[in-house]
C-alpha cells in the first residue's frame, strides 16, 4: 500500500513540468546591477541589447552589462534604437543617447527643446520610429519629432495603455473610450470606434491578409478589414489572463506577455505552442516588454529581471528541478511513448502531451539500457530484464544487472544478454520471452559485448578484451582468450560491419584473432581531433549509422558518405554547464528519439537536440571599451578610433571586447595577443576582458579574436597604442641627461686632467726628489770618494809624516850614535870637533823641522795654528813638542827629535801642561789628540 501511495505521489509531482522548453537564460537585478523592472528592450546594429531598466539604461553585449543614468535620474519607461542613437522616454523627459569615440553613452535631451511644457506627471511609455520621424507617446499625448527639421508636432491622445503600431507606413494607436486612430498629415484620424477598440485596451496590431489582426488586453484576437472587427479564435480563448505586452515574431507566430502567468506562444493560426512562466524557468510571471533580436531570440523585460529565450535553438531542455527523474542513462521513443531509464526507475510520457513523466510500476531502481528488438522493448535493469509494453513492464529475467541484449544471426528466438556476472540467454516461447540459461565458464561483467554467431567479444575496462567461443547450445564457453587493455576509457562498438575498440589512445579495429588489432588512423584522426578529444565512450546509432561521442567542447558525430565512402565528422558545440552535467563518466548517453532528433541524458533531466535546426553562422568581434590609468585607478576611457598614446604613469590598460551572442548553448571564448610584448596567442578564455599591468614603454598592437561555438570570428579586433617614455626617459630628460653626462664628462675630464697633472707634478717632484736624492747620493758618493781619496791622501801624508818622522828619528839616532862615539874619542882633533858640530847642526836642522811641519800640516791641517791661537804663550819648541805628542810619540821617541834627553822631554811636557793650564787629572796626550 505504501509503495502504491509513493507511486501516485511521483506521478502527480512529475506532471507539474512536462514540456521540453527552449533554452532560457535569466538575468537578475544583481547580475546587471540595476533595478527590478524592465519596461522596454531594443537592439543596435552592433547587436548590443539596450533595456529601459527603471532608473537606468542598460547595455548588454553578451558578456558585460553596463548602466547609464539620466542627468535627473528619472525612471526610464521606453527605449528604441535607430542608427547610432538610442532614444529613451522617461518622466517628463525624452531624448537620445549617443556614443563618443571612447564608447561611452552621452545623453542629449529633446524635450527641453519643446516650446510647450510637458503635461503634469507625464511619462513616455512608447517610442516608434518611421522614416525621419520619432514618435514619443505618453498616456496623454504623442510628440512627433522631425529629425531633419528639428521640429515637433503634438497630438492629444489620452489612453490607458501607450501603444504605437506601424503597419504599411501607417501609425495606429488607441484613444481611451474613443477607438482606433491613425495619423495623417500630423493629426489624428479615427479609424474605428467599434466597442472592441474603444472599450478594451489594445495590446497589439498586426498585418493579416488585407486587414489588421488586433490583440486586446484579455488575450482575444480580432480580424479587422476596416469594416467590423471579427473574432479570430485561438487557444487563448479558454484562458482568463491579462496581457501587458505582445509581439509578432519573424516566423509569423505570436507571443503574449501576461501580468501573472508568463508568456503564451501561439502559432500563426492561433494554436498554443507553449506557455512559459516562472515555474518553468522565467525569473518572474509579469512580462512588461517583449523584443525579438536579430538572431530571433525572444527577450522578456520582467517585473523582476530579464529573460531571453532561444526559441529557434536546436536544443530543448527538460529540467528536473525537484530531482524526481534522477540521472537519465537511456531513452527510447516507440509507439507514441517516450521512455526514460534513470537511476530511479523507468519513466514514460506520451508524445506531445502536456502531462509529466510517470514511473512505470515495479521498475524502481537503476535502469541501464532500453533496446528495441523486433518491435519489443527490452529494459536492462539492476533487477534483471524487463519487457515494456505501453505503460507496463514485465520482469522476464531476474538474473541481476542486465547491461544490454544482442540478437543472434542464426535464430530470432534467442537473445544474448550481458550481465554483471557474465552472459545469459533469453528465449522466446509461444510469443513470450524468458531467461533460458546463464553461460558457464565466464563470469566477467559484460557491459560492452558484440556477437558474431557463436563468437563473442567482451570488453572490460580493467581486464581487457575477451574472445569467447561458445558451444552450439549457447550454454558454456568452449574457448577463452584474454588480451590486456591497451589503455583506459575503453568500449567496443560495431560500425559499418566492422568491430572497433576505442580507448584513450585511439580507435582500433578488432579482427577474429587476438593478434588482429590495429590502429585505425582515419577514425582516430577524426575522433581525436585538435581541441575535440573525446571525454566519453563512443555511442553507435545503428539506425542511421552514426557514431556519437562527447568532446572537450561539445558533441560530435561521424557519418560515412554514401557516394565517396569517406568519413566525416560534425561538431556541435555545447556549453560547459551541460558537458559537466552529463552524469557518471563512461555512462554518457545520447539516444535517437525521432528523425534527426536525439535525447541527451543529464543529471537533472535531459536535453533534446534537433539536427535539422543546427546551422552555422558567422560572427564578428568588436572592441567595446579601453580603460587606462595607474595601478590604483583604471577608470579613464580612451578613444577607440585612433591610435592611443598613454603616459607612462597610465601604463595599466584594460581591454573590453565582445561577440554579441545570446544563445545559451553557444559558448564564446576569446584569445588575444599583444604584439610588442608577446609572440604567441593566449589560451582560449571565456572572460571578455583582459588587463595589462605596468607595461614598459614602447609601441604595441593588441589583437583579439573569438571562437563562437566551433566557429572563429570573421574578423580580429585590433587596437594600436604606445606607452610613452616616463618623464625621466623623455627626449628632454635624455637631452638633460646627455648634457649632464657631457658636463660630468668635462668635469671628470678636468678632474682627471688635474689629477694627472698633479700626479705628473707629484711624479716630477718625486722624480726631482729622486734625482736630487740620487744627485745627493752621487754627491755623497763623490764626497765619500773624495773623502776616501782625501783620507787616502791623509793616510798618504800620515805615512809620509811617519816616514819623514822615522827618517829624521833614525837620522838623529844615527847622528847621535856617531856623536856619542865621537865624544868618547880621547883626543879630539879639530876635524872631529868639526864633525860633531856638523852632527849637531844636522840634528837641530831647521830644514828637517820645516819638512816635518809641512808634512804634519798636510796630515792635520791648522792644528798648530789653532793651538797657537788658543795658547799664545807657546814657543816654537812647545809647538814642536805638541806636534810630536799629536803623533802620539812617547818621550823616548821625542828625545832624539829634539836632541835632548828623555828627562828633558818630561820636563818640557810638564811645562806644557802648565801652559795649557790642565788639571792634574786630565791627560796631556788626550787633550792634544782631541784638540
Amino acid at each position: 500500500m505504501q509503495q502504491y501511495i509513493l507511486y501516485i505521489l511521483v506521478i502527480v509531482t512529475l506532471g507539474i513540468n512536462a514540456q521540453e522548453l527552449p533554452p532560457i537564460q535569466n538575468y537578475t537585478a544583481q547580475q546587471y546591477s540595476g533595478e527590478y523592472q524592465n519596461w522596454g528592450i531594443s537592439q543596435s546594429s552592433s547587436k548590443n541589447i539596450f533595456v529601459a531598466n527603471h532608473t537606468s539604461l542598460l547595455e548588454f553585449d553578451g558578456s558585460k552589462w553596463r548602466s547609464y543614468h539620466l542627468p535627473n535620474s528619472s525612471i526610464i519607461r521606453s527605449v528604441k534604437v535607430n542608427g547610432n542613437k538610442i532614444y529613451t522616454g522617461s518622466y517628463r523627459e525624452f531624448g537620445f543617447w549617443a556614443k563618443d569615440n571612447a564608447g561611452k553613452l552621452n545623453y542629449a535631451s529633446l524635450s527641453k527643446r519643446l516650446k510647450v511644457p510637458t503635461a503634469e506627471d507625464e511619462e513616455f511609455w512608447e517610442i516608434l520610429i518611421m522614416d525621419n520621424w520619432v514618435l514619443f507617446q505618453s498616456l496623454d499625448r504623442i510628440y512627433i519629432y522631425d529629425t531633419q527639421e528639428d521640429s515637433f508636432k503634438i497630438i492629444e491622445a489620452p489612453s490607458t495603455k501607450a501603444k504605437l503600431h506601424l503597419l504599411n507606413d501607417r501609425v495606429f494607436f488607441q484613444k481611451a473610450k474613443q477607438g482606433l486612430f491613425t495619423i495623417e498629415n500630423g493629426t489624428s484620424v479615427l479609424v474605428s470606434a467599434d466597442p472592441v477598440f474603444s472599450e478594451q485596451p489594445i495590446m497589439g496590431i498586426y498585418e493579416s491578409d488585407n486587414g489588421l489582426l488586433v490583440a486586446t488586453e484579455d488575450a482575444r484576437f480580432y480580424k479587422y478589414n476596416f469594416d467590423t472587427p471579427v473574432p479570430f479564435p485561438t487557444e487563448m480563448d479558454q484562458f482568463n489572463v491579462k496581457v501587458y505586452s505582445s509581439i509578432k515574431l519573424n516566423d509569423g507566430s505570436f507571443v503574449l506577455g501576461t501580468i501573472s502567468n508568463g508568456i503564451y506562444h501561439l502559432s500563426p493560426n492561433g494554436q498554443l505552442i507553449r506557455n512559459i512562466n516562472q515555474a518553468k524557468g522565467l525569473n518572474n510571471n509579469t512580462v512588461l516588454s517583449l523584443f525579438e533580436d536579430m538572431d530571433f531570440n525572444l527577450w522578456l523585460g520582467l517585473d523582476n529581471g530579464i529573460s531571453v529565450i532561444n526559441l529557434y535553438s536546436p536544443f530543448n531542455e527538460y529540467l528536473d528541478k525537484l530531482g524526481n527523474l534522477g540521472l537519465v542513462y537511456t531513452a527510447l521513443n516507440y509507439q507514441d511513448y517516450l521512455y526514460l531509464g534513470t537511476n530511479q526507475g523507468l519513466f514514460y510520457r506520451k508524445n506531445n502531451s502536456q502531462e509529466g513523466f510517470r514511473l512505470i510500476r515495479d521498475t524502481e531502481g537503476q535502469v541501464w539500457n532500453l533496446q528495441l528488438v523486433d518491435s519489443t522493448i527490452f529494459c536492462g535493469h539492476n533487477a534483471g530484464t524487463f519487457i515494456v509494453d505501453g505503460n507496463q513492464a514485465t520482469l522476464i529475467s531476474d538474473f541481476p544487472g542486465t547491461w544490454g541484449v544482442r540478437s543472434l544471426r542464426h535464430t530470432k528466438n534467442l537473445l544474448l544478454q550481458g550481465n554483471y556476472n557474465g552472459l545469459s540467454v533469453l528465449e522466446r516461447k509461444n510469443g513470450s520471452w524468458s531467461l533460458r540459461n546463464t553461460i558457464d565458464g565466464f563470469t566477467i561483467s559484460s557491459r560492452f559485448f558484440e556477437v558474431d554467431s557463436l563468437e563473442i567479444v567482451v570488453n572490460h575496462e580493467q581486464k581487457g578484451i575477451y574472445y569467447l567461443e561458445l558451444d552450439a547450445d549457447l550454454k558454456r564457453v568452449e574457448k577463452l582468450v584474454n588480451s590486456p587493455p591497451i589503455s583506459h576509457s575503453s568500449n567496443i562498438f560495431t560500425f559499418n560491419d566492422q568491430l572497433y575498440y576505442k580507448c584513450f589512445t585511439g580507435i582500433y579495429t578488432l579482427g577474429d584473432q587476438l593478434n588482429e588489432v590495429s590502429l585505425d588512423t582515419v577514425l582516430t584522426k577524426i575522433v581525436f581531433g585538435e581541441n575535440e578529444r573525446p571525454i566519453s565512450i563512443v555511442i553507435p546509432d545503428v539506425t542511421t549509422q552514426k557514431l556519437w561521442f562527447f568532446t572537450e567542447n561539445g558533441i560530435k558525430y561521424i557519418t560515412q558518405s554514401p557516394l565517396s565512402g569517406k568519413l566525416k565528422g560534425t561538431s556541435i558545440p555545447i556549453p560547459y554547464a551541460l558537458r559537466s552535467n552529463l552524469g557518471v563518466s563512461g555512462f554518457e548517453n545520447i539516444s535517437k528519439i525521432a528523425d534527426n532528433k536525439y535525447l541527451i541524458g543529464s543529471s537533472n533531466g535531459f536535453v533534446s537536440l534537433n539536427l535539422d535546426k543546427v546551422s552555422s553562422a558567422s560572427y564578428n568581434i568588436k572592441m567595446d571599451a579601453i580603460f587606462h590609468g595607474n595601478y590604483r585607478d583604471m577608470s579613464l576611457k580612451t578613444s577607440l578610433d585612433s591610435i592611443g598614446e598613454f603616459k607612462f604613469s597610465n601604463n595599466n590598460l584594460r581591454f573590453e571586447y565582445s561577440v554579441p551572442e545570446f544563445d545559451k548553448y553557444t559558448e564564446v571564448r576569446y584569445q588575444h595577443i599583444l604584439e610588442g610584448l608577446y609572440d604567441d596567442w593566449s589560451p582560449w578564455d571565456e572572460t571578455a576582458e583582459y588587463t595589462f599591468n605596468n607595461l614598459p614603454f614602447g609601441e604595441y598592437t593588441f589583437k583579439v579574436r573569438a571562437m563562437v561555438g566551433n566557429n572563429l570570428t570573421k574578423n580580429t579586433a585590433t587596437y594600436q597604442f604606445a606607452i610613452l617614455r616616463p618623464w625621466y626617459l623623455s627626449n628632454l630628460a635624455i637631452a638633460a641627461y646627455l648634457g649632464c653626462v657631457a658636463i660630468l664628462f668635462v668635469t671628470v675630464h678636468r678632474l682627471y686632467k688635474r689629477y694627472y697633472r698633479k700626479k705628473q707634478e707629484t711624479l716630477i717632484k718625486k722624480s726631482q726628489k729622486e734625482l736630487a736624492r740620487r744627485e745627493l747620493e752621487e754627491k755623497q758618493k763623490i764626497a765619500q770618494i773624495l773623502n776616501e781619496k782625501l783620507q787616502d791622501e791623509i793616510e798618504g801624508k800620515n805615512r809620509e809624516l811617519a816616514i819623514s818622522t822615522m827618517s829624521i828619528l833614525k837620522k838623529n839616532k844615527f847622528l847621535s850614535s856617531i856623536k856619542s862615539q865621537l865624544n868618547h874619542v880621547q883626543n879630539k882633533d879639530k876635524s872631529i870637533k868639526s864633525v860633531i858640530r856638523e852632527i849637531d847642526r844636522n840634528i837641530n836642522s831647521e830644514d828637517d823641522w820645516k819638512f816635518f811641519e809641512d808634512a804634519f800640516n798636510n796630515a792635520d791641517k791648522d792644528f798648530l795654528r789653532r793651538i797657537k791661537s788658543k795658547h799664545e804663550n807657546l814657543t816654537h819648541n812647545d809647538l814642536r813638542l805638541c806636534a810630536y805628542l799629536r803623533l802620539n810619540l812617547s818621550s823616548k821617541e821625542i828625545a832624539p827629535l829634539l836632541n835632548i834627553s828623555v828627562k828633558s822631554v818630561e820636563m818640557k811636557r810638564y811645562r806644557l801642561r802648565k801652559k795649557f793650564d790642565l788639571p792634574h787629572q786630565d791627560n796631556l796626550i788626550e787633550y792634544i789628540l782631541n784638540f
